[in-house]
């Protein structure tokens, strides 16, 4: 019948989707095995997913003097515990949250205005303003980089937390997600709101923001995931105050020796830091696509 496809097309998409599925996977899986085993296991491969768990010596517990019965432990316990003590990582998981939250807040205070007004409203130069939206998500990240630094450099906001907002507070990406999930609300509904005597901007946090949740959401694992990920902005302008840290930056603490021994260590900060999003992906998953599925709508 027209329209349907054979079974070699079905089987071959779900390998190319099975394949695409594992290549995916594979890094997490190499992180968390490795986060289990002890450094000769993860320098020869060796010992499986969870590895061998035969106690060893914590060196660094040696090094402080302690008595070596103190000292023993399996893999998985040294490496998740020197994940906290080597390095102070509940301050940077702080940090991170701090910084991804207070974006993510000011972009949609920024966002859903402009949004609205994009979508809804009927002014000179409309299009062209949303032609400059269009333009601005071409424009990568580090081709700005410099001048942020600089004008942040000479205001004397580096190694504050404010260097590592404001940059950022301006989404054009949630502009035009906005935007085009509002180009769905039926205009009957906001000439409702108009006849109610409510204001413009009522109307936007009143009656457009309910709608626009299942948007927000799925613009909410775009923005989250990208600033928690963030190493690249971080690095450029926290220079010295370790306090300020975010979790990208904490994993530096970590970096391997020559003999591989903060591997272990490195992988467990590294699976601590993914687990919240993850766990945020997974509870928000069918509104994430719910979202992105509407705001392709017209």
């Amino acid at each position: 019948m027209i329209g349907q496809s054979s079974p070699f097309s079905e089987a071959l998409k779900h390998a190319v989707l099975i394949l695409g599925a594992l290549i995916v996977i594979l890094p997490f899986y190499v992180m968390l095995s490795y986060s289990f085993k002890s450094p000769m296991e993860i320098e020869t491969n060796t010992g499986g997913f969870f590895g061998a768990q035969q106690p060893m010596v914590n060196e660094y517990c040696v090094k402080l003097g302690n008595p070596r019965a103190d000292c023993v432990e399996t893999p998985i316990i040294f490496n998740y515990t020197q994940a906290f003590k080597k390095a102070p990582l509940v301050r940077y998981l702080i940090n991170g949250v701090i910084v991804t939250l207070s974006i993510f807040l000011i972009q949609v205070l920024v966002a859903l205005p402009c949004a609205y007004a994009l979508s809804k409203l009927r002014f000179w130069g409309r299009e062209a303003v949303f032609g400059m939206v269009l333009f601005c998500l071409l424009i990568p990240v580090h081709a700005i980089a410099l001048p942020l630094y600089i004008m942040l450099a000479k205001l004397g906001l580096t190694n504050t937390y404010a260097s590592l907002v404001i940059p950022w507070t301006i989404s054009v990406f949630g502009i035009f997600l906005m935007r085009q999930f509002f180009k769905t609300v039926p205009d009957d509904l906001i000439d409702a709101a108009r006849m109610d005597g409510m204001s413009e901007f009522s109307i936007i946090w009143k009656v457009m923001l309910p709608t626009a949740i299942p948007a927000l959401l799925a613009f909410a694992i775009f923005s989250v995931v990208a600033h928690w990920n963030d190493y690249f902005w971080p690095r450029v302008v926290i220079t010295g105050d370790r306090d300020l840290y975010t979790p990208p930056l904490g994993l530096r603490e970590f970096k391997g020796d020559a003999d591989g021994s903060s591997y272990g260590p490195m992988m467990a900060t590294a699976t601590i830091i993914v687990t919240p999003l993850i766990i945020a992906f997974l509870l928000a998953q069918r509104r994430f696509i719910e979202g992105i599925t509407l705001t392709g709508m017209k």
